[in-house]
C-alpha cells in the first residue's frame, strides 16, 4: 500500500490532487484485489504460458477500472471527474 503514500504526499504539496477517503479506499480495495488475483493465479495456473496470459489480463482489467475511476473514458456511471 505504500503507491497510496504517492496521492497522500502529492496533497500536502498540490491543490490539484484532491483524494477523499472514499478515494483511497477504492484505491487500496483495487491493489488489494489485483494482489489476491495474481497470487491466485500464480498458484493455481499450471503452464507459465497460461500464468503469464492470465497475470496480463487482471492487469489489463485493473488498468482499465484504474482509469475509468479516474478519468471516465467509456463514461459509464462509475466514471470520475
Amino acid at each position: 500500500m505504500v503507491l497510496l503514500l504517492i496521492p497522500f504526499t502529492a496533497m500536502q504539496f498540490s491543490s490539484e490532487v484532491n483524494w477523499s477517503l472514499l478515494d483511497f479506499l477504492v484505491a487500496g480495495g483495487l491493489l488489494l484485489a489485483l494482489g489476491f488475483s495474481i497470487d491466485f493465479v500464480a498458484r493455481k495456473a499450471k503452464s507459465f504460458n497460461k500464468k503469464i496470459i492470465a497475470i496480463a489480463a487482471i492487469v489489463i482489467l485493473f488498468l482499465l477500472v484504474w482509469i475509468e475511476l479516474a478519468v471516465g473514458i467509456f463514461g459509464t456511471p462509475i466514471a470520475g471527474n
